[in-house]
């Protein structure tokens, strides 16, 4: 399972990602580690705006694709109305935060 992300940053930007360990991810990019991504090494993170799961990477990167080509208007649109991306390929799931994704685990 991956996982495709946006995630807002302290300067109000937008940062789109997959992963297939959406916490280990959210904790590298959240405490700027040498994993992380570059973008937000440089800028603080302040929410997981929206997430989606897909079946494998390469339909997780075509939707990746997708996302970072809309305009910051459209992805905030995005977010708000998460229903707007109709593709049964991807599954949203609404109630993953970043304070759960940032949580101790016990595993």
């Amino acid at each position: 399972m991956y996982y495709i992300y946006i995630i807002r940053c302290h300067d109000n930007s937008l940062y789109t990602g997959i992963t297939n360990d959406i916490k280990k991810r959210m904790k590298e990019h959240y405490y700027k580690t040498k994993e992380g991504a570059k973008y937000t090494r440089a800028r603080n993170i302040i929410s997981l705006e929206v997430l989606w799961t897909a079946e494998n990477r390469s339909e997780a990167s075509k939707l990746e694709y997708y996302l970072k080509r809309l305009t910051k208007i459209k992805k905030e649109e995005l977010i708000k109305y998460p229903s707007l991306l109709d593709d049964e390929r991807y599954t949203l799931q609404p109630n993953i935060t970043l304070k759960q994704c940032l949580e101790k685990s016990d595993d």
